[in-house]
């Protein structure tokens, strides 16, 4: 499986300007010149004019409830898994499973048998073990056990701080999670990150910020989400940030003027990722904790707010593209993604130049999307 993809402007995310990508099966074999006489052999090559068209890499999402989330409401409010379709045609070909509030009805070897599927099904996955509470749900007897043993488990996560739905750990407890997730990275080869949710309490990153001056945790292993519930939680994160933790905007209507907030206030763009929490639950309560409406989450958000900050808050390519790609794929490890070199993942997302419409999605060299629209689709969609 050769593929062609030339006349695009390439941002890596770096700008290289117009250049030509060739893609052998599932690899990205060269960036720059490539000597066309191969077309000319007896090789099955596929040409993709990208003229008019921006190649960048697909996107990471770094937050996805694949098989669901929610129950707030009851029984009846338990959100559905997700479709492969409503990934790509999202721009996104790597995503990471997480379970959320339920940890009883929803199972750790549920999400690592979704997140095999999908695999299967052409994009790239992988999964935090455990869900809000401490002690957390794991698949083999510990979380370090879990990331060491099985492959798809890259840390621990989502771990709910500052919000009536944790278990309201203690800090030592919450410090022993982050530094069992950590030996597990280390022996493993993986990130070792423990990703936490952070809810709308006035403690903020409290906890965070004391594992950090209490124990020996590199900041690097703490991961924080949903940092955009308010200015003061977001100069918090600025400042966790600026110690070298990562730190994640969910994606929604608001998050281009935060991330103009966070930049203009000195937060460090390398520890930012953005993510959609797709398929997770949209719960609103009122001031007495009651539940008065619930939604679903899209994918589609991530793709809408990166278009959004960029041509609504006139943010250039090179800053938004690294947060959701190459940030995140740092952020927890992902050697051959985020970043179009030679030798990586052929992860491609084409946009319009103009409109940054999506045109086609490559993921590990496979196209899922052509002109637009979704080709490749799940087993049962």
């Amino acid at each position: 499986m050769i593929k062609l993809i030339k006349n695009g402007e390439v941002y890596a995310p770096e700008y290289l300007g117009k250049q030509t990508v060739l893609v052998v099966d599932h690899k990205i074999a060269k960036i720059g010149e490539v000597n066309e006489a191969i077309l000319n052999t007896d090789l099955d090559v596929e040409v993709i004019d990208a003229e008019g068209c921006i190649v960048m890499p697909g996107m990471i999402d770094p937050h996805v409830h694949l098989i669901g989330g929610g129950g707030e409401g009851g029984f009846a409010t338990r959100t559905p898994e997700i479709q492969l379709s409503d990934i790509v045609r999202s721009g996104i070909t790597t995503v990471v499973g997480c379970l959320g509030t339920d940890g009883t009805t929803r199972h750790m070897t549920s999400l690592l048998a979704k997140a095999r599927g999908l695999e299967e099904e052409g994009i790239t996955t992988f999964i935090y073990t455990g869900n809000y509470h401490v002690p957390t749900p794991t698949i083999t007897c510990c979380v370090k056990d879990d990331i060491i043993i099985v492959d798809k488990i890259i840390g621990a996560g989502e771990i709910a701080i500052s919000d009536s739905r944790s278990a309201q750990p203690s800090v030592h407890e919450i410090a022993k999670l982050v530094a069992e997730a950590r030996i597990g990275g280390l022996l493993s080869g993986k990130a070792g990150v423990t990703h936490f949710h952070i809810g709308p309490g006035k403690q903020r990153l409290q906890f965070l910020h004391q594992i950090m001056e209490d124990y020996e945790i590199p900041a690097s292993k703490i991961y924080c989400t949903h940092i955009t519930r308010s200015k003061e939680l977001v100069d918090d994160a600025i400042t966790l940030a600026n110690k070298g933790s990562f730190v994640d905007m969910t994606a929604d209507n608001d998050t281009g003027e935060w991330f103009s907030y966070y930049k203009e206030n000195g937060g460090d763009l390398n520890q930012l990722t953005f993510s959609s929490d797709g398929n997770g639950s949209l719960p609103v309560f009122d001031q007495n904790g009651k539940l008065m409406g619930i939604g679903v989450a899209s994918t589609y958000t991530l793709y809408e707010t990166f278009v959004a900050t960029v041509r609504d808050q006139g943010c250039p390519l090179e800053e938004v593209i690294p947060v959701v790609t190459s940030n995140t794929a740092t952020a927890l490890q992902l050697k051959h993604k985020g970043r179009l070199v030679k030798g990586n993942d052929a992860d491609l997302l084409l946009l319009d130049k103009d409109q940054l419409a999506i045109r086609h999605v490559f993921a590990k060299g496979k196209q899922m999307v052509k002109n637009g629209e979704v080709i490749v689709k799940g087993t049962f969609e």
